[in-house]
């Protein structure tokens, strides 16, 4: 871990005008009715090389949420704290743990972004939200 501490970037570029600073995401996407126990317990043991890569793509703050109603949703939180966000994905993206980890988990997902093909390629697997309330 970072000498810096738990919630500081590994990158101190200022934000850019692009906008590849910090900031909350949450994202959305359909859970197999079948692999609900087999995607639970996976998590429930994410891999630690899964789990280095998160937080060294400043990747703070990480909870998926599940709803079973009307069809088997997942909710995914988290906090992205560095300065270079599509610098950060694109090593996530790179890693050869996770690229394992997206293959076993895509299987037991359903993208509701028109033309997703996986995690790793195409226009992105999870679906994305908009923040509409914050309060801290």
């Amino acid at each position: 871990m970072s000498s810096k501490g738990l919630w500081q970037p590994k990158n101190d570029k200022p934000a850019s005008k692009s906008n590849q600073g910090p900031r909350r995401i949450g994202q959305w996407l359909y859970l197999r009715p079948e692999k609900i126990e087999e995607y639970k317990k996976c998590h429930a043991a994410v891999w630690p090389a899964v789990l280095e890569q998160i937080k060294d793509s400043n990747v703070r703050d990480y909870s998926i949420f599940l709803t079973l109603s009307p069809r088997p949703t997942l909710f995914a939180s988290f906090k992205y704290v560095g300065y270079a966000f599509d610098e950060d994905m694109a090593r996530m993206a790179a890693n050869p743990k996770v690229q394992e980890w997206w293959r076993m988990t895509d299987g037991m997902q359903e993208s509701p972004v028109e033309g997703a093909t996986g995690s790793a390629s195409g226009p992105g697997w999870w679906g994305q939200t908009e923040e509409v309330f914050y309060v801290e």
